[in-house]
């Protein structure tokens, strides 16, 4: 299962399409979020501060989302955001590490240094240019990279703590008995061959026959780098 590190994405503004490198620079000035903006900023009494994050997998780089968030929503806010719509499977622990400090969702008895939970502002700890790690499960573990693209003042875009501007599309992946769509793989195959076989749904239903028990293992692909992990089957019904 390989996965181009420059995949493609639409911005939720224009409809744009474009690699995650240029979504970077067009959310800069994509005139339909300008507009989204001089609006929100009418509506709004007093200024409120926004902050523009790029959220990536830290293993390719091929998942990635681009969020507003609100500069008085927490880190419990984020970590809700990022398991919804990417990683919830089995509700384990996550945390964020930023600097030397771990804010953890539910901070781990004995310690592991500097902890905290994730009651804190946006506001307070975040800044343009910073980059900070989050990780969720540490068993089967989905490690993420966050960067601090930039900071707006202003009325936000959403009632909601963040709002997705752009994300990745998922690939269509082909069969790897024919050149259907896949629409499952199989984690047991990963220790037999180093990589995760791909199936559509006929085929995956002959694998699983065929090989003892494999149907125990197949798993859905989603656009999420949660996919094939622990008991990963997706994201949440929006909105988030």
């Amino acid at each position: 299962m390989s996965m181009s590190r420059n995949s493609r994405g639409t911005c939720v503004f224009c409809g744009r399409e474009m690699s995650g490198r240029g979504m970077t620079q067009h959310l800069k000035s994509c005139p339909e979020r300008q507009k989204a903006i001089a609006e929100a900023d009418q509506k709004i009494k007093g200024i409120r501060t926004l902050y523009h994050l790029r959220v990536s997998d830290a293993w390719s780089g091929y998942y990635w989302l681009h969020l507003e968030m609100q500069g008085d929503a927490t880190l419990d806010d984020l970590d809700h955001y990022l398991r919804a719509i990417w990683l919830e499977c089995c509700d384990h622990l996550s945390a964020f590490r930023i600097g030397d400090v771990f804010y953890f969702s539910y901070p781990p008895p004995g310690g592991w240094g500097q902890e905290r939970d994730m009651n804190v502002r946006a506001r307070r700890i975040l800044s343009p240019g910073m980059e900070f790690n989050y990780e969720y499960d540490f068993g089967t573990t989905t490690e993420l990279i966050i960067k601090v693209l930039d900071v707006r003042k202003g009325g936000p875009l959403s009632s909601r703590p963040l709002f997705l501007m752009a994300r990745n599309s998922l690939e269509p992946l082909p069969c790897s008995q024919c050149d259907q769509p896949a629409t499952q793989l199989c984690t047991s195959c990963v220790d037999k061959h180093g990589f995760y076989l791909l199936f559509c749904e006929q085929h995956a239903a002959e694998h699983g026959r065929k090989e003892a028990y494999h149907f125990e293992y197949m798993m859905g692909i989603w656009n999420s780098p949660r996919t094939g992990q622990c008991g990963y089957e997706g994201p949440a019904e929006p909105p988030y």
